[in-house]
């Protein structure tokens, strides 16, 4: 990675080319990786990959971003032997039960995107009562994406939007990107400024296809389990190097 300027005053993230990153969503990858090097069984990778999690948060947090999204767990993941679906769905509840307290406390606004009609009774209602005790909640936004995938959640948001038109709630001429973007599951959260996959895969995997349209990706080797400040920081500091043009041609040196 470029080593473009990029510092912290107090919390807040400034970089040398404004404007800062406020939302930056993460492809966590590599926790099977990290297992096998180690000659330990995946589901050890996927604890591992918890306690990352917990870091990418405060740092975030640290860098005082808006809102973070990650990637938990996608629609092709049912494919995924029916032990390990299961240790990432215990994962889950164990997250939402452990810290959710914290959170709450700290201010966090928690949202789970995706799919919830494949998951168990006891996490939809896990999941619910994360959203509904943070909903008030305004300092930093934590999107987890599970059971998520970009191409269904554009077919879901066309149903819906579809059935508004149906029962006369919205006409067809009156659909833009705007009021489209708002039957997806993001709703009202900001794009992503940034997405970050991890383990040295150079794949965007189906994450928020619509959303990150004109996002900055930047790739690392770091495996999940290992993603750290340091890793974070690097990151952020490649994206300050760029000039997002949006489909323009940029300054006067372009």
């Amino acid at each position: 990675m470029s080593a473009s300027p990029v510092t912290t005053e107090g919390a807040s993230l400034v970089c040398a080319r404004a404007p800062a990153p406020k939302h930056v969503a993460i492809i966590m990858d590599g926790n099977g990786r990290w297992a096998k090097a180690r000659a330990l069984p995946r589901s050890a990778g996927h604890r591992e990959g918890v306690e990352a999690v917990r870091r990418a948060v405060e740092t975030a947090r640290d860098m005082n971003l808006e809102c973070l999204t990650l990637y938990s767990f996608s629609t092709e993941n049912w494919r995924r032997p029916a032990g390990e679906v299961r240790d990432l769905m215990g994962l889950l509840k164990q997250f939402i039960v452990d810290d959710l307290p914290r959170l709450k406390k700290e201010g966090v606004c928690v949202r789970i995107i995706g799919d919830r009609k494949n998951l168990t009774a006891d996490i939809r209602a896990l999941v619910g009562r994360a959203e509904s005790e943070t909903r008030e909640n305004t300092k930093f936004t934590l999107q987890i994406a599970f059971n998520y995938g970009g191409r269904d959640e554009i077919v879901r948001a066309a149903r819906a939007a579809g059935e508004a038109v149906r029962k006369g709630d919205l006409r067809p001429e009156d659909i833009d990107e705007e009021v489209f973007a708002e039957f997806l599951d993001t709703g009202a959260a900001p794009e992503p400024d940034l997405v970050i996959r991890t383990s040295g895969e150079k794949r965007t995997s189906n994450f928020l296809i619509w959303q990150a349209a004109y996002a900055e990706y930047v790739f690392v080797d770091t495996l999940w389990p290992d993603f750290n400040a340091e890793v974070f920081s690097a990151a952020i500091e490649e994206y300050c190097g760029r000039e997002r043009r949006f489909g323009g041609v940029g300054g006067p040196s372009r």
